[in-house]
């Protein structure tokens, strides 16, 4: 009874139909795996990169070797690459003796551009992890009705039904169902946390644009105001 009731064997033994519902539902949580641990990477990677950029920029470092430092980079992400997109476009404009509005907004649509790429590369995949997490239950659920009313058809042919002839086909339904759930749950929390973290980092950057645009607009009325 115990081998007949394997998940290997009631795997053999669904329908094709549900075979498929299961192999589906195993690649969705595979992947669902792949793009958390990817996403955890990232996420945090971003925060360190936070915290390490903020800690050097409220250091008192000149503006212009920062953004040089940073500029001989291959690749600058997060905060950084708000800092660098602000400045370059800052430094552009003033060279061009744009007046003060004009030069703090363009400033301010630079970085602006700049945070929704970076907010995109943080979101990246996490559409797939919401979507798993509403749909794998209901896939898991039709594997499951399909399974069952394919069982009670069987059992409509025979004159005596008993419990060995209903539990196998019954188990069988129901590990959709289990595996609908498996995929689910873990892209649910996981997807919860990230946008959270996300959430975070985007007020961070968000502070950060005020602050640093703050920064630029004292600098620019002041040295104007020595030049007059």
């Amino acid at each position: 009874m115990s081998s007949n009731l394997s998940f290997f064997d009631l795997f053999l033994q669904a329908s094709l139909l549900v075979q498929l519902v299961m192999l589906l539902l195993l690649a969705t949580s595979v992947v669902s795996w792949t793009f958390i641990i990817q996403r955890v990477k990232v996420l945090g990677q971003a925060k360190t990169e936070t915290k390490k950029f903020e800690d050097k920029f409220w250091s008192g470092v000149d503006l212009n070797q920062l953004y040089q430092e940073l500029s001989a980079r291959q690749s600058v992400q997060g905060m950084a690459s708000l800092f660098c997109a602000g400045f370059k476009e800052f430094v552009r404009l003033r060279k061009s003796d744009s007046s003060t509005e004009t030069l703090m907004e363009g400033t301010h649509r630079a970085m602006r551009v700049s945070l929704s790429r970076e907010v995109d590369n943080l979101e990246a995949n996490l559409s797939f992890l919401a979507t798993a997490g509403s749909i794998s239950p209901y896939i898991g659920l039709f594997g499951t009705v399909w399974g069952i009313m394919n069982s009670f058809i069987a059992l409509g042919e025979v004159q005596q039904a008993t419990l060995a002839m209903v539990a196998p086909g019954i188990a069988e339904a129901l590990i959709a169902t289990a595996m609908g759930l498996f995929a689910a749950i873990p892209s649910v929390i996981a997807y919860n946390r990230f946008s959270n973290q996300v959430e975070k980092l985007e007020n961070s950057y968000g502070n950060f644009m005020e602050e640093f645009s703050s920064i630029l607009h004292r600098q620019t009325l002041n040295q104007r105001t020595d030049n007059a």
